[in-house]
């Protein structure tokens, strides 16, 4: 059998692959804080759709983990209260400088956001 064949099947199945990733957060930390820096001008910036579809795509994983190990009995890394609103972008970008740049380097944007949920939100013991 040809891998010409499957092919066609690739145009498919690595974009949705790639879109699974997520960014490293180092990588993450220093794009925001650039962002950041630049004030209002960062509406300007093409960095500014990746960021933001970044941090919403790290909160939703993040959350469907933690939803998917509750369905499965398990106890879930953190718990924020019902009515939740959740940590805002600048105590996000806090907490997320709180985390040494040298663990960053080594995670991606998923787990530093259930690193900070679970700082924010314990879990009862």
């Amino acid at each position: 059998m040809s891998i010409a064949r499957f092919a066609p099947l690739l145009l498919f199945v690595l974009p949705a692959a790639a879109s699974a990733q997520s960014m490293n957060a180092e990588i993450f930390y220093k794009k925001a804080a650039a962002l950041a820096a630049k004030g209002p001008l960062a509406l300007l910036s093409g960095d500014l759709k990746s960021v933001m579809n970044e941090g919403k795509a790290s909160f939703a994983k993040a959350r469907a983990t933690r939803l998917a190990a509750i369905k499965a009995g398990q106890k879930p890394r953190y718990c924020p209260p019902e009515n939740s609103q959740g940590i805002g972008s600048d105590e996000y970008m806090k907490s997320l400088a709180a985390i040494p740049a040298s663990e960053r380097a080594k995670m991606d944007t998923t787990e530093a956001t259930t690193r900070i949920l679970t700082r924010q939100f314990p879990c009862p013991a």
